[in-house]
């Protein structure tokens, strides 16, 4: 017999663990969109400091979140199963850190993403993905719990999730999470959230595929292809604008900061 070895499950591991367990009962579907983004591609093209793509799509998605209350609503089971519409996005963006020598997925969140500007957006992604891990609030917290036993942690989870008024604050009202940075996609992630947004590779001529993984209880298919619809547009409208606006020494914005999608 072939001998292997145990290898204890790290916190960060048990958190992966814990959001499968909560998510895999979300009757998720995905609606996908072949888009052309060549105006915004030639709009970040032409700055010296480009913004992220992660940057642009989140500027996106929050603004099409704020006329589409669909995209912010939530399936709570609290005090009843009812829909929680939230007033404003919360977006809950996963990062790929390194701690303990392993290679580790954490979330933060960004309260009014459609509110704020491309490099501040980019500023606050940055900060999460460069900082130490420990050194950002949301990573020392989630671990903290991570190390608390099972059905502690698989409680405060359940009413995170299902307390309306709680669930934004704790989780978000979506999540983006992509690795077209490392050339590669995801067809089937899963969350407990409304709706999962990733995208594919960005081709020379701004071609790339764009999907919304979404909780059928919330809404239907047509609603979600319309937003694609919407969402191509206001990439290449107003986060095209705003791009372009940061090449203007009066914007006030100044640089913008570049990473890497995960």
């Amino acid at each position: 017999m072939m001998k292997g070895r145990a290898i204890r499950l790290s916190p960060s591991r048990r958190l992966v663990g814990d959001l499968m367990r909560f998510s895999i009962g979300v009757p998720r579907v995905t609606v996908q969109r072949q888009m052309n983004l060549d105006a915004l591609l030639r709009t970040r093209a032409a700055l010296e400091e480009r913004p992220s793509w992660t940057v642009l799509f989140l500027k996106g998605y929050a603004l099409l979140s704020a006329e589409t209350p669909e995209l912010r609503r939530a399936y709570v089971k609290w005090p009843r199963r009812q829909l929680y519409e939230y007033p404003e996005s919360v977006a809950s963006i996963a990062h790929e850190r390194e701690l303990d020598g392993e290679r580790v997925v954490l979330l933060t969140t960004i309260r009014c993403p459609e509110e704020q500007s491309i490099p501040d957006l980019g500023a606050s992604i940055h900060a999460a993905r460069s900082s130490p891990v420990l050194e950002v609030k949301q990573f020392r917290r989630a671990l903290k719990i991570a190390r608390a036993p099972g059905p502690v942690r698989w409680l405060l989870m359940w009413l995170g999730l299902n307390i309306g008024r709680q669930r934004a604050r704790f989780f978000g009202t979506f999540q983006l999470s992509v690795y077209s940075g490392l050339g590669a996609e995801s067809l089937n992630p899963l969350t407990p959230l409304t709706t999962l947004l990733n995208y594919g590779p960005i081709d020379e001529n701004g071609l790339v595929t764009v999907r919304i993984h979404y909780d059928h209880r919330v809404m239907d298919g047509a609603n979600v292809a319309r937003a694609l619809e919407r969402f191509e547009i206001i990439l290449n409208n107003q986060v095209a604008a705003e791009v372009g606006d940061l090449s203007r020494p009066e914007s006030g914005h100044g640089k913008a900061i570049s990473g890497t999608a995960i």
